[in-house]
């Protein structure tokens, strides 16, 4: 027995005691994770995931490079046996089933497509390995191949195609074999950007006319914003949040959540006041905010108040309401086509990002500006 193996044997021996007790079976539920641990070298790279992916939607595990989200998806997918816990598709434990026999189907970043065969014969190696009848072979590659649009390109080898066409292709090799589960491992991370957004728009096409359950591993959070139907935040091996996009923008339970999920501004402050739906905060550095309280009433310690760029105006004279009004200076300018991108910088010594509309017209450099937001559009998150 290797060393790994000894390793991973006592580590679940160690977690059987912590084994949650037999669930009722949820038919909504395409992909099921319980309590996945994985381990190794002694090191635990994902730590006690409980995950329920339900039938027929795009789901997205995001986090930064190293989090375990890609040892997750290829858990799913059997190229990885997990430490501990089980991994369930349409109901049945795929603990001890190989990845050519899960209902599942993996496209690669790579694409890992068969230069000598031409994209017919890509397509069409799975089936013959499961010695599908020609007829089949036939009817089954002729349909994937117009549901990605390749007709054209049936005799072409890899080559001799764009990497948006070689994209394709890696997902109509998935798709012929009809899975019950689509597993996307960074599909588009090898596309250019016109040609990533292109492809976006084609993954959601594809998801939407085949109604089969979609799961992506991305690090890319808009691409994850804007194709998912709900998102997966992980961070070091653990989930930190599980939602809609709009509630993992809006309303992200940990400031890393907050801070990975697009740009935000965040303030280090202590809790001065509270109220079932006001909170007073002074930061570090003295200013005195005013946030609403979220779902989860805080009532004192430390916190980090997040506001998004997009939610700060600036003025050049003070509101008559100075709730969250701070003075400051214009430090930079980024012009970015639809947006500007400002930095400011309060008297107090903190730094703010703003975003303003294109056309929005800012005073010049160092002039005293104001920036301001509404208690509503700032967020109260617990430090720890």
């Amino acid at each position: 027995m290797t060393h790994d193996r000894r390793e991973n044997r006592t580590f679940m021996a160690q977690m059987a005691t912590q084994t949650s007790p037999a669930r009722s079976v949820d038919v909504n539920l395409d992909v099921e994770l319980r309590k996945i641990f994985k381990v190794y070298n002694g090191e635990s790279v994902v730590r006690g995931i409980d995950l329920g992916i339900r039938r027929g939607e795009f789901f997205s595990i995001l986090g930064p490079s190293g989090c375990g989200k890609t040892t997750t998806l290829r858990m799913i997918a059997g190229f990885e046996h997990p430490s501990a816990g089980d991994i369930l598709i349409r109901d049945r434990s795929m603990l001890n089933v190989p990845p050519y026999k899960r209902p599942a189907n993996t496209v690669f970043q790579s694409y890992a497509l068969f230069g000598h065969m031409t994209v017919w014969e890509n397509i069409a190696f799975g089936l013959k390995i499961q010695k599908c009848s020609r007829s089949e072979i036939q009817d089954r590659v002729r349909d994937v191949l117009k549901l990605v649009k390749l007709e054209p390109l049936a005799n072409r080898f890899p080559a001799q195609l764009s990497g948006g066409q070689q994209q394709r292709v890696a997902v109509a090799r998935a798709l012929v074999n009809r899975p019950a589960v689509l597993l996307l491992d960074e599909p588009l991370g090898a596309l250019d950007l016109k040609l990533r957004k292109e492809m976006q728009v084609e993954l959601s096409t594809l998801h939407r006319e085949l109604g089969i359950t979609f799961v992506m591993v991305t690090h890319d959070q808009e691409e994850a914003l804007s194709l998912s139907d709900r998102i997966a935040v992980m961070n070091l091996g653990k989930l930190e949040q599980v939602g809609t996009p709009e509630q993992i923008y809006d309303r992200p339970h940990t400031p890393f959540v907050a801070d990975f999920i697009g740009d935000t501004n965040l303030l280090r402050g202590k809790i001065e006041g509270a109220h079932p739906q006001t909170l007073w905060i002074r930061t570090e550095t003295g200013i005195k905010m005013t946030v609403q309280q979220n779902a989860n009433p805080l009532t004192s310690g430390w916190v980090i108040v997040s506001v998004r760029p997009e939610k700060i105006q600036i003025s050049l004279a003070p509101l008559a309401e100075s709730i969250n009004c701070f003075e400051g200076r214009l430090q930079d300018v980024m012009y970015l086509g639809t947006h500007i991108h400002c930095l400011v910088q309060l008297t107090s010594g903190d730094r703010i990002t703003v975003r303003q509309p294109s056309a929005f017209n800012l005073p010049t450099a160092n002039t005293p500006i104001y920036v301001h937001w509404d208690a509503t559009d700032s967020l109260a998150l617990p430090e720890s």
